[in-house]
Order: structure tokens, then C-alpha cells, then sequence
């Protein structure tokens, strides 16, 4: 696995790396990460900018709003189980 690039944002890590033929998205908060794949074949040209492309405000906002909902379903099962 190569990493590619470190993307600033001031809510979320972004890393993107390449990996098999893909690029992998990693987006990080806290102890959560969601990681998305997109084959190089998927791009027109195949390039790390055209992925970053994908990182526009609507996409982000909506990753950060997973993100909450994945924190509320972890918190959720903690309790359910009597863990906190």
C-alpha cells in the first residue's frame, strides 16, 4: 500500500493511498474511519487528482454526518450491552 497524499480538513483526517489498482479514501474522526475504494479503471484518466475530485462539499458533509450516526450506533450498543 502506497500513500499518496495527506488531505487537510479542519473535522476529518483524509488520507488517500493506492493499493491493487485502487485508491483507497481514508477518512478518520476520533476512533471511527470510514474507507472507501474507487478501482483506477473507474477514473477517466486514472489519477489520484481525479479522486480528489470526489472530496467536494457535499460528499464531506454527508461522510461527517455518518460519522455522528456511526458514534450514536456504537454508543447505542455499548449501552445496550451495560459496557458504559
Amino acid at each position: 500500500m502506497r500513500h499518496v497524499a495527506d488531505i487537510p480538513h479542519p473535522s476529518v483526517k483524509i488520507t488517500l493511498l493506492a493499493w491493487n489498482g485502487k485508491f483507497l479514501l481514508k477518512l478518520e474522526q476520533g476512533n471511527l474511519e470510514q474507507t472507501y475504494k474507487v478501482a483506477e479503471l473507474d477514473l477517466l484518466t486514472g489519477t489520484d487528482a481525479e479522486v480528489r475530485e470526489l472530496l467536494d462539499e457535499e460528499f464531506l458533509t454527508v461522510a461527517i454526518a455518518r460519522f455522528q450516526a456511526m458514534r450514536a450506533d456504537l454508543q447505542a450498543a455499548f449501552e445496550r450491552h451495560e459496557l458504559r
